[in-house]
Parts: C-alpha cells; sequence; structure tokens
C-alpha cells in the first residue's frame, strides 16, 4: 500500500505515519504535488522542518491545512470520482442507472449487493478518518504553536474543527454509530468504541461551534476554497436539520440566507461556476485549467452510457417548464435510445482557466433547511415562501401546497430536483425522513432494510472488536 494514498486502517495509520514525516509530506505534496501556490505562496520548506516548526509560521501551517483539502477533493466521501458518494450513493437509491460491467467500482452499490468486505466501502472508511487525524494534526500543532499570530492560529483551529465535524457527519449518516476521533494520540486511535450516533451529531456540533465562534465572517480566499464561519453556520444547520432541531435549523439557516453580500441567488446556468454567488464552500482542482471530477464522472457523450445516466424516475419527475431539467441534464442518444447524464458542470476536461470547482455547500440548501424547519413548527406560509424561493429559481410557479404536511411532502420533491448527483442528498433526506424502504423496495432491485446502512469493513472489526457488533444484515 503507498503511503501517499494515505488508505490505511483507523486501527494501523496513527503508528504507521511519524508525525515529523507526516507534516513534511503534507507540505510537499501540497506544494509540489497540487499547486497549493493557488491557495498561498510557500517557499520550498527547510530539510530539518520538525513538526512542531510548521506552525509556527503561517504560510507552512496553511499547506497542511490545505492538503487536507487536496486529499478530501481526491479520494474518499466527496471526491467527484466514481468512488465517491455523489456517484455511488446515487447508484444506491433511485437517481442513476448504472451500465457498467460487474467490475464496475459502482456495480455492487446499484444491485444493493454491499458486503463488509468490499474494498470501495474500506476505501471510504479509512481514507475519511485519514483526513480525520490530519484534522487532529492540525489542531494539535496550532495548539502547540508559541509564535503563530492569534488570527492565523484561530483561523487553522476552526477549519479543522469544521472538516472534523463534517467527515464525521457523512460518516454516522452512512455507518450509523462510530467513533468519533479527537486524538492523534496512537494508544487512543488503536481501539476506538462506536458511540450512539445522537452522540454523535453532539460532538459535531461542539467542534462546528467552536469553528463558528474562530473563523472570520469574511473568505480568506476570494474563491470560497477556505471555509469561513457562514460555511460552519450552514452545517450546523444541516446537522440540526437532522437531528429535529428545528428552531435551531431554521436560525442558523437565517444567518446564512440574511448574508446577502456574501450570498445571493443567481440563474441556473451559473450556479456551478467557480465564481457562484450562491457558492457557500467548494474545492478547488488540482492544477490551473483542470475542472471538477464531477464532469468527468457523469459527462458522456456518445451511447451507451460507459458509466451511468440519471434513470428514467428522475427525469420523469421534473415538471413542465423545470429549467432544472433544460440547464442542469442533456439528452445523449444513438439515434434509437436516448439517456441522460449530470450536467450541472459543464466542463469534463481541461481549459485555459479552470472555470468550476466543486461546490459542497450551496444557497438552495439553506432556504429548503428553513422551509422544512418551518414546516415542522407549524409556519406552513413561512415555509412556502422559502420552498417558493426555490421553486421560482427554477422557472417553476408557487407550490399548491398549504398544509404543513402537504409542504414537507413538495420539499422533498424540490430537493430530490435540486440536488441529485450531490453528495448523497437523495439517500439522507430518504433515510432521515423515514421513507427508503417504501421509496425503494419495488425500485430498486436487491433493495432490503439493512441497506439503510452500509457495513464496518470487516478488517476494522477483525482488528478492533470494540467496533462490534457489525450492522444489522451484514
Amino acid at each position: 500500500m503507498k503511503t501517499n494514498n494515505h488508505i490505511v486502517s483507523l486501527n494501523l495509520f496513527t503508528n504507521r505515519l511519524d508525525n515529523k514525516k507526516w507534516f513534511l509530506l503534507l507540505i510537499l505534496q501540497s506544494c509540489f504535488l497540487n499547486s497549493c501556490d493557488n491557495f498561498v505562496e510557500v517557499d520550498l520548506p527547510n530539510s530539518q522542518l520538525t513538526s512542531p516548526a510548521v506552525f509556527e509560521d503561517k504560510a507552512t501551517g496553511n499547506a497542511t491545512m490545505v492538503d487536507i483539502y487536496n486529499k478530501i477533493r481526491d479520494n474518499g466521501l466527496l471526491t467527484g470520482i466514481s468512488s465517491g458518494i455523489s456517484n455511488q450513493l446515487g447508484n444506491y437509491t433511485d437517481e442513476l442507472v448504472c451500465y457498467g460491467s460487474t467490475a464496475s467500482v459502482s456495480f455492487d452499490f446499484y444491485n444493493n449487493a454491499l458486503v463488509a468486505t468490499n474494498s470501495n466501502i474500506s476505501a471510504v472508511w479509512n481514507s475519511s478518518y485519514n483526513q480525520i487525524y490530519g484534522t487532529n494534526s492540525v489542531l494539535e500543532g496550532v495548539k502547540n504553536a508559541v509564535a503563530l499570530p492569534t488570527p492565523d492560529r484561530d483561523q487553522l483551529t476552526g477549519e479543522a474543527l469544521f472538516v472534523r465535524g463534517l467527515i464525521h457527519f457523512y460518516l454516522t449518516n452512512l455507518f450509523g454509530d462510530i467513533p468519533y476521533i479527537t486524538s492523534t494520540d496512537y494508544q487512543q486511535n488503536s481501539s476506538p468504541k462506536r458511540i450512539p450516533q445522537t452522540e454523535v451529531y453532539d460532538k459535531i456540533k461542539t467542534d462546528l461551534a467552536q469553528a463558528i465562534a474562530l473563523l472570520p465572517e469574511a473568505y480568506i480566499s476570494t474563491e470560497k476554497v477556505r471555509p469561513n464561519k457562514f460555511a460552519a453556520v450552514a452545517l450546523l444547520a444541516r446537522v440540526d436539520l437532522y437531528s429535529g432541531n428545528w428552531a435551531e435549523a431554521a436560525a442558523n439557516a437565517t444567518q446564512v440566507i440574511n448574508n446577502t453580500a456574501l450570498y445571493q441567488w443567481t440563474s441556473l446556468n451559473k450556479v456551478f461556476l467557480k465564481n457562484s454567488t450562491t457558492t457557500i464552500w467548494q474545492l478547488m482542482p488540482a492544477v490551473k485549467g483542470k475542472n471538477t471530477f464531477e464532469g468527468e464522472t457523469f459527462i458522456f457523450t456518445a451511447g451507451p452510457p460507459p458509466l451511468t445516466a440519471l434513470s428514467p424516475g428522475l427525469m420523469n419527475a421534473f415538471t413542465t417548464g423545470d429549467l432544472r431539467k433544460s440547464w442542469w441534464t442533456k439528452a445523449v442518444t444513438n439515434g434509437t435510445t436516448i439517456w441522460y447524464h449530470a450536467y450541472k458542470y459543464n466542463q469534463f476536461q481541461n481549459t485555459t482557466t479552470s472555470l468550476e470547482y466543486s461546490i459542497v455547500l450551496r444557497l438552495a440548501e439553506q432556504y429548503l433547511i428553513r422551509a422544512e424547519a418551518k414546516a415542522h413548527l407549524n409556519d406552513a406560509v413561512g415555509a412556502a415562501q422559502d420552498l417558493n424561493a426555490v421553486r421560482n429559481q427554477a422557472g417553476l410557479t408557487n407550490t399548491t401546497a398549504t398544509t404543513s404536511s402537504q409542504i414537507l411532502d413538495a420539499i422533498q420533491q424540490e430537493r430530490r430536483l435540486e440536488f441529485f448527483t450531490e453528495f448523497g442528498h437523495r439517500f439522507f433526506d430518504l433515510k432521515r425522513t423515514n421513507k427508503l424502504d417504501s421509496t425503494l423496495s419495488g425500485v430498486k432491485l436487491g433493495w432490503d432494510a439493512k441497506d439503510q446502512l452500509w457495513p464496518i469493513p470487516a478488517m476494522e472489526l477483525l482488528v478492533n472488536p470494540n467496533l462490534q457488533p457489525q450492522n444489522f444484515g451484514y
């Protein structure tokens, strides 16, 4: 296994990476392999650079955080390549149809035939905890730094807490009860125990609350690739929604929505451009001229599709006049059959200047979070107003739903059409509203109630009995 990939067991990776070498590797990778000068100019690091020295300097401290974003972009949960959850959960639910062979990375996801030895499941688990280890390294390094100025200390700490909460959020929604790792100490991390999802959420909220207190309102990058305070608030709004904390979810979403100096509606054809005014946080491509992995994954130019296509069920869900169908999907035909692919990202080849970045958090979600929270709070009028804000941007008239129950159903339909092929929103929405089985049982071949959770990787259970028991059905 190559150390550069950092795909190592949660129980093994901490004793495979010496802190000193790990930090030096971060800087070298960030500066030379991933063109981190797009974020911050970093001089050639001294060959005797030690891990404590990394965080005594703003530039090298920033480089370690940038490297974590690079890893999030390139592998694990949020990568736009085919192994990431945007593709895999699209196949897992009713968004995508898999056209790959049985050897395809998506075949078992599409057929709901996951097992505990699935290599993609193991890669997601291990890369995610490796990224979490990176955030903990940043937190510990910054805490022990002496010369780092307070604004830089706060920025790096806030970003690391934000990312740590973000990754744990996705892990708990995929695997259920999970360990929440807050240290780089090998002894602590060698045999962590799973904790209930409610406790995971509490820890995420604690991390995000601290991040909100530390991060500035303004972005330190003009391209929103380094999270600010409102990125953490936006994620907290989502966590509150998933937790059923309706008033808190509405209040946090309102903070983001009301910041019109930073976030404003734009036309649908501009939503996924790198300079979109609806973007809250995004991931930068590796090199100048490169665009998103999502474009490379979902776009195809001839049929039959080489990997996946949008499902007929999704395409039929668009109503007449919905601009998302015309702007965010594209038809491909061989003369007899028509297929559709996601076209949110238009670029799948290099361009002179990068035009599109991978958008992780955006404004429309905050409106739909607030709409759903208000509906649960019996504010049907306010909920409808927020729902209509999203519908109107898509060229649709106001909703005909009037009661809170009707509006909640309408919101879920809107989320389906707004967030398809974006980081598994469809799966998580069906799951948290208890509609997974009723929606997918008659639609997905092989769907079973156990599929609400992914299996804990078999190797993890073998090396760490504290992770037992295995999730039900596996």
